[in-house]
């Protein structure tokens, strides 16, 4: 079968796969984060971002930034970083746009059916975590562990299986959130290449069946203004795509996180959880990011 073939493939997969998902949450509002309206700004502590593990996605509509995430999902992190030094990404359009679900791009033909000369990525759909990973157990639910990898909100199985599982390893994943960055594929798993889509509201029913490989720190509000469609007439795109730490003007932005491991965001967590007990969403609550 001809490349040509399998990329026409490849984009009926994607759009079966992912427009049936989209039916699945048509109508479901996005839940909100936690915003710094209920937050004393001052007892926030903030992380700063490696720049070489930021993207600086500069839209029609406006500037996102996207921090990677190289513990979960170091060889997607590997490609978006490779194409976006290549320039691969600069004028690319945003094909496949769906209200209240996800922004999909990376095809350099715009019809879903592109991709890289570059061979295809294996799945992270799932890491590994143990007693010395830095997950933030939130609650138990479900059978569940609710927390976060650092700016990630993600589920594990159960905390309490580490005493007891020989490799000392659970199996997680990050969560399709609000602003999530995810890689798109075929019906194979390891059919990720250069397009992947950005989260307008959560979708549980993507988790561990895709990549997730960041998250929007700044331009939230840019993701939702891409203009709408399957395909989308007369798309935005993508003018410019940098990694954060390949710009070198004095000026360039710095990105940031809450540290989940603060006391801070632990208080307002445990509040959160015992307010909203099993009903608990941390995509509704997570670690505050920023950009300046």
């Amino acid at each position: 079968m001809t490349r040509n073939k399998n990329n026409k493939m490849k984009n009926i997969l994607i759009k079966t796969g992912i427009a049936a998902i989209s039916l699945m949450v048509a109508g479901q509002a996005a839940f909100a984060q936690d915003t710094s309206a209920n937050v004393d700004m001052s007892k926030v502590v903030f992380k700063p971002i490696d720049p070489e593990n930021v993207i600086v996605i500069d839209t029609t509509k406006g500037r996102i930034l996207v921090a990677l995430a190289p513990d979960i999902a170091p060889n997607h992190v590997e490609r978006i970083k490779t194409l976006t030094r290549q320039g691969f990404y600069d004028g690319v359009v945003f094909h496949r746009v769906i209200e209240g679900f996800m922004d999909q791009t990376g095809d350099p033909t715009g019809t879903g059916t592109g991709g890289s000369q570059l061979p295809d990525v294996k799945a992270e759909f799932t890491f590994a975590r143990g007693k010395d990973s830095p997950f933030v157990e939130a609650a138990t639910i479900n059978g569940r562990s609710i927390g976060y990898i650092g700016f990630l909100p993600a589920t594990s199985q159960p905390s309490a299986l580490l005493s007891i599982i020989k490799s000392g390893q659970l199996a997680a994943f990050a969560n399709h959130c609000e602003g999530t960055a995810s890689m798109a594929r075929a019906m194979d798993p390891d059919s990720g290449n250069s397009q992947f889509f950005l989260m307008r509201g959560e979708t549980p029913a993507l988790n561990a069946k895709y990549s997730v490989w960041g998250r929007v720190v700044s331009g939230i509000d840019v993701v939702k203004a891409i203009k709408v469609g399957e395909p989308v007439v007369d798309p935005d795109k993508m003018i410019k795509v940098q990694v954060l730490a390949d710009i070198k003007d004095k000026n360039r932005p710095k990105a940031y996180y809450e540290d989940p491991n603060s006391n801070y965001f632990k208080q307002r967590l445990a509040a959160e959880v015992a307010a909203k007990g099993d009903s608990f969403n941390n995509c509704s609550f997570e670690p505050l990011v920023k950009a300046q």
